[in-house]
């Protein structure tokens, strides 16, 4: 089914908010399932287009609530946004751009932090930019420091009220050099989506270099930037007068396929997940393999299922090309099924293993460690804020009421309950049009049993 973009937050193929998941387990999930382009890049991607001078077409944008947010947020300020000729297509007209007032950004911004990538782009057009008090999934402090931090280099002045924040450029943006203490996905692409237009040159060094990163990169050049990848993330960008529109197709969603695959891992299925590509996956894929999951890649996606009984794993999530925080918490309900002791230490999110809690509730005996682990070998350098789930199995797991409580906790929810014996009720699944399209029918296509409870 091909949902219109604007109903992503309601279309029936999505949780409806405050609807509750009857799933029975016990069931490997196996079919097919499709992913469009990432989330984290498509949202970035529509901001982008407030740069330009003429239309945008972004291609393989995800009906998901993400991208109506920031659609929203784009149409308050006078952008034009319409569905293209191709399903999945969005047509950006940022011609009458304007300033939005506050009630409308608060209202239409929600839980989300994309806001603050607006910035940037509305201090060039504009002058100035406001932004409503942030939100998004609670995994964490994510501070926006290094947001604000980077835009005062470049010249912005930036007021913090009771509301919110509001910037002014009254002597316009300037290029800066700029160090990240923490190569920041978020703060890169503030940079970025800034830098582009700003008078002189911008040298920005511990970027983050997620294929994300450099689908945006990709994006502002055809757009007219120009944009340089140095050797140990560092990033140049000589700032022009003038950009025009793009016509870009969007990077496949990694983190949505990865959360397939674990799926076929925790089941005992067999799902083919179109559209990924090995390339973006090479980390996960390893990881994977040693788990006891077998891969094909093909030409238009990849296949997965279990290869032999799963094994315990150490992981340590990290910034690319290090495994990504987002595919540790549909892994770690798969590792409740292997033989012996794994080990993930979360490096990224100081807040991340709070959904452990509703599968110890099923059976799992996962023990989290607040404060890391301090013994070992170690790849990844340790972090202050750094916590290690210890997960010993394999645990039979058994049906219970849980809530979800973020994004990708909450998908390892569903996946839990799918793995479990007995009818699991799961609410708070709405949260999960947030990142992935159509999903309630993607579980149905793979033979989950389950009904919505509204």
């Amino acid at each position: 089914m091909t949902t219109p973009l604007r109903d992503a937050t309601t279309d029936e193929t999505s949780a409806p908010a405050g609807s509750v998941l009857a799933i029975r387990g016990g069931r490997p999930l196996r079919g097919t399932v499709d992913v469009k382009g990432a989330k984290n890049l498509a949202t970035k991607a529509m901001v982008a287009s407030l740069l330009g001078e003429t239309t945008s077409i972004l291609r393989d944008v995800p009906a998901i609530s993400d991208v109506a947010v920031v659609r929203s947020l784009l149409e308050v300020h006078g952008v034009t946004v319409s569905e293209g000729d191709e399903p999945g297509s969005l047509i950006l007209d940022p011609s009458a751009v304007e300033s939005a007032h506050y009630e409308e950004i608060d209202a239409h911004a929600g839980a989300s932090r994309i806001p603050i990538l607006f910035c940037g782009p509305l201090l060039h057009r504009l002058g100035q930019a406001f932004i409503p008090d942030l939100g998004g999934c609670r995994i964490g402090d994510r501070p926006i420091d290094f947001h604000l931090d980077a835009l005062r280099k470049f010249g912005a002045v930036v007021e913090k009220q009771p509301s919110g924040i509001r910037l002014s450029a009254p002597n316009g943006l300037k290029g800066a050099n700029i160090h990240l203490p923490y190569p920041s996905v978020g703060a890169t692409e503030q940079v970025l989506l800034t830098a582009v237009r700003a008078q002189g040159t911008t040298e920005l060094r511990n970027a983050a270099i997620e294929p994300e990163i450099m689908d945006l990169i990709a994006v502002l050049q055809k757009m007219g930037a120009i944009i340089s990848y140095e050797p140990n993330r560092v990033i140049l960008i000589e700032g022009v007068e003038q950009l025009r529109g793009y016509d870009h197709r969007c990077i496949f969603d990694r983190n949505e396929a990865a959360s397939w695959a674990c799926a076929a891992l925790a089941t005992d299925g067999e799902i083919f997940v179109a559209g990924a590509r090995q390339q973006e996956m090479l980390t996960f894929l390893n990881v994977f393999r040693k788990a006891g999951g077998w891969f094909d890649v093909q030409e238009d996606g990849i296949l997965f299922r279990r290869d032999t009984e799963l094994k315990p794993v150490i992981v340590e999530t990290d910034v690319h090309p290090g495994f990504m925080t987002d595919w540790q918490q549909p892994l770690i309900v798969a590792l409740t099924q292997a033989a012996g002791r794994s080990i993930v230490h979360e490096t990224v999110y100081e807040n991340r293993f709070g959904f452990t809690q509703a599968l110890v509730q099923m059976g799992a005996d996962i023990v989290v460690h607040p404060h890391g682990l301090q013994d070992g070998p170690r790849r990844v350098p340790r972090r202050e804020l750094e916590q290690a789930a210890v997960i010993t199995g394999p645990t039979p797991l058994h049906a219970a009421d849980i809530v979800v409580p973020d994004l990708r906790g909450g998908y390892s929810h569903v996946i839990a309950a799918l793995t479990a014996e007995g009818e699991s009720k799961v609410s708070g699944v709405d949260i999960l049009s947030r990142g992935y399209e159509n999903f309630l029918d993607k579980l149905q296509a793979l033979g989950a049993d389950f009904d919505v409870i509204r």
